[in-house]
């Protein structure tokens, strides 16, 4: 991160030249655009180095009064309460620029003795002021209480494109946004009429304001018929940055773009969220637990998918649902937790947790029928212990048309369709799933099932090295199965072998009854069994031929 950004036009190289140079001389960072490698992104460096400047320096002359990018650069700084202007040649500043006086810089030799230097010196090691708009707001009023569940603001993203007439398209973006995250029920999520006044206040200061601990600001540049979107997540508490990400694309179909950034933000948003709220829950005390904590701890300990901890889970979600009976996330958490007790015969009384399983899973959709997850987790349930595969498609169906971004909707998804005996279909759900969560806990989950999918289209040896990157990732018995008769197929018998042992440690279920009690369709439970039996066949040397 470097002390100061420096914005200005190249009429005024000079000057600024002598500036950059006697700001380092006196052990200041500065960053500026002579510092851009030949090769590098020339606007996508400028607006990561923008962005992480303490303070932006934007050297005033006719040439950068009349320069939309520098307009664009100090707006941005303004807003962000991060501008200090310094005026290289006689001009009057842009419009709405008179409000702060600056620092007469014209005529200056470069000595570091100059008392104006001095000034602006001591000014760049003050730091950041407040915008005009908070420094003249007299008196803040006392913070919003934070709502019980996670909460986001979108704040309005900053207009790059040096052209007043584009907010229409940085303002559209964020009422696209914002429609999308309050389709996830998980969120409090602040309507874009009231973000939308915040214009210029700083992503802390706006949080409190609006009584949220997340905020999304990002920025809008359209240049050259392209258009660039660039948003980042922050927690408001700390002002850490969360997660970013950039978008580009042409300027043909703006309005698929914004749908595009919309449902890339939805689908990320709610696991980063969820994720910065375990890591803050996982620091309070167990005493002063809330519910929602007790499910934070819950799904921390299901996302390792082993038994121990998933039993754990069942015991904190139990707790979660006991201080909220109506609490739909803990109630299908806990079902999808007695669904893998069953599924894997983790218990004496596998029966038991199918039984709990299906009725949370029934509860949950009754208080939270309209959450995509709550929705997909049914589903789980519905399709693998209860036999119903169209209503499990009808249900998960629901869960994307509710939020298109839930990445565990498409995981769903794209397991019933490897179910319904249709595995290209299945790999493209799970790769949608993929791309919404690429790193998160569920990516076990997703290339496990895109591994069954290429089982079931007999591609053998892509099979072992997807379940290979799973298992290492989450010890899930499925995984080591599906290593066995892909090993199996291929005639190598010692690696299948050792796979079924790793499986057996994991479960004590029969692999027969797993087998038909799972795999729906005929010809892959054939081919499944098949592979399986070649794996514990008498040794009769190894083969290692791929199909």
């Amino acid at each position: 991160m470097s002390d100061v950004f420096i914005s200005y036009k190249r009429e005024n190289l000079a000057a600024v030249n002598r500036l950059v140079e006697a700001l380092r001389a006196e052990g200041v960072g500065v960053w500026w655009d002579q510092d851009i490698a030949p090769n590098a992104p020339w606007e996508a460096t400028i607006e990561r180095e923008l962005a992480a400047a303490r303070l932006v320096i934007v050297a005033w002359s006719p040439a950068s009064v009349g320069s939309d990018n520098v307009k664009a650069e100090a707006r941005w700084a303004r807003g962000q309460g991060r501008l200090l202007q310094v005026f290289v040649e006689a001009c009057e500043p842009p419009l709405f620029f008179g409000e702060r006086q600056g620092v007469d810089l014209k005529g200056w030799s470069g000595a570091v003795t100059d008392s104006a230097f001095r000034n602006l010196l001591q000014a760049v090691r003050a730091g950041p002021t407040p915008p005009p708009e908070e420094a003249a707001s007299g008196p803040l009023p006392g913070p919003l209480p934070l709502p019980a569940k996670p909460s986001i603001a979108v704040l309005p993203f900053a207009n790059l494109s040096g052209d007043p007439e584009q907010e229409y398209f940085a303002d559209g973006m964020v009422e696209e946004i914002v429609t999308a995250l309050s389709r996830v029920r998980s969120l409090f999520v602040i309507g874009s009429g009231s973000s939308l006044t915040l214009k210029g206040v700083g992503a802390q200061e706006a949080a409190r304001r609006l009584g949220v601990r997340y905020v999304l600001e990002g920025s809008v540049r359209k240049a050259s018929g392209r258009v660039r979107i660039a948003v980042k997540l922050v927690d408001a508490g700390d002002g850490a940055q969360i997660w970013a990400k950039r978008f580009e694309d042409t300027l043909e179909d703006v309005f698929a773009l914004q749908d595009e950034v919309a449902l890339a933000v939805a689908g990320k948003i709610e696991p980063a969220v969820q994720q910065a709220e375990i890591t803050r829950a996982s620091g309070r005390p167990t005493e002063s637990m809330t519910s929602y904590d007790f499910y934070l701890r819950a799904l921390t300990c299901l996302r390792t998918y082993a038994k121990a901890p998933v039993l754990e889970a069942i015991e904190l979600a139990g707790r979660a649902i006991a201080l909220d009976p109506g609490f739909g996330s803990a109630l299908s958490l806990a079902a999808v937790c007695h669904y893998i007790i069953s599924t894997y015969g983790w218990s004496d009384d596998p029966d038991d947790h199918r039984r709990a399983a299906i009725d949370l899973a029934r509860r949950a959709l009754k208080v939270a029928g309209d959450d995509a997850t709550a929705l997909s987790y049914a589903a789980t349930i519905t399709a693998g212990l209860e036999g119903d595969h169209p209503g499990a498609v009808a249900l998960v169906e629901r869960a994307i048309a509710i939020n298109p971004g839930s990445a565990e909707a498409w995981l769903v998804r794209g397991i019933l369709q490897v179910r319904l005996g249709d595995p290209e279909l299945a790999v493209q759900h799970l790769e949608q799933a993929m791309r919404l969560d690429p790193m998160g806990p569920s990516r076990a989950g997703q290339i496990t099932w895109i591994g069954v999918a290429r089982f079931r289209q007999g591609r053998f040896a892509a099979v072992i090295e997807l379940e290979k990157e799973a298992v290492q990732l989450t010890d899930v018995p499925i995984g080591y199965l599906y290593l066995a008769a892909s090993y199996g197929h291929l005639g190598q018998t010692a690696a299948a072998r050792e796979a079924l042992a790793r499986y057996r440690l994991l479960s004590p279920l029969p692999i027969d009854a797993y087998a038909r009690s799972s795999i729906v369709d005929s010809a892959h439970l054939e081919l499944f069994l098949e592979g399986l039996g070649r794996a514990e066949a008498p040794d009769s040397g190894e083969i290692g031929a791929s199909p």
